[in-house]
């Protein structure tokens, strides 16, 4: 897949808007890279921040929804990584993440230690997850949340600065999963993806971790 044009930004270089539509609804496989642009010195830069998560009690649970994560919510993601998304190890940042996604400007999905377990953050856009596509938080489907994960009580939600802009957070790897494979939840983090990959430029590409995004990209 080549880009699609010299004057389009972020995403839209690589995929145009049909084929993001057709992704979004799940109707089309996009063709991605067969090769990743990497980069040796940045891989051993964070290298050993991957060891030390590799020795968290976490990092199975955290790899494997990872893995997930990255085969289902990432267009291209062979062809876009660390410059239209990427990963971060160990972040030094207060609320002490064990990885982070970003795209852009923003954070996209963000997974924590929960005891021995883990949690996750996802950042949406409130209108997946209300009546006609509202942007008024009063107007919140709580169930549509509910219903995407394993137990009702692991599913939790706040309201960041912004426009359409809505917050979801899920204890527990089982409900992790549940979410991402929901058909509700997949095409919302879809949806956000897409947004904020079509931004342009990711911002945090000096922090990319190659040694998490094997286990996003099956490497």
């Amino acid at each position: 897949m080549g880009k699609t044009s010299g004057t389009a930004k972020g995403l839209r270089q690589f995929v145009d808007l049909d084929q993001q539509r057709g992704w979004l609804e799940g109707e089309a496989v996009l063709h991605d890279a067969e090769d990743r642009a990497e980069s040796l010195e940045h891989r051993f830069k964070y290298a050993e921040r991957f060891q030390k998560l590799l020795r968290r009690p976490q990092a199975d649970a955290v790899l494997e929804v990872l893995g997930r994560y990255g085969a289902s919510c990432i267009p291209v993601p062979r062809m876009t990584e660390r410059y239209y998304w990427s990963v971060s190890c160990l972040p030094s940042t207060s609320d002490k993440p064990l990885v982070r996604v970003n795209a852009s400007w923003m954070e996209l999905f963000t997974l924590y230690a929960d005891g021995e377990d883990i949690r996750a953050r996802f950042i949406l856009h409130l209108s997946d997850f209300t009546a006609a596509g509202a942007l008024d938080p009063e107007q919140l489907d709580q169930d549509s949340i509910e219903r995407c994960v394993a137990a009702p009580e692991d599913a939790g939600w706040f309201f960041p600065r912004g426009k359409d802009i809505f917050g979801v957070k899920v204890r527990g790897a089982a409900s992790i999963r549940a979410f991402l494979e929901s058909s509700h939840g997949s095409r919302a983090i879809r949806r956000f993806n897409l947004t904020h990959m079509n931004r342009g430029r990711n911002a945090y590409q000096a922090s990319h971790s190659y040694s998490v995004a094997d286990h996003m990209l099956g490497d």
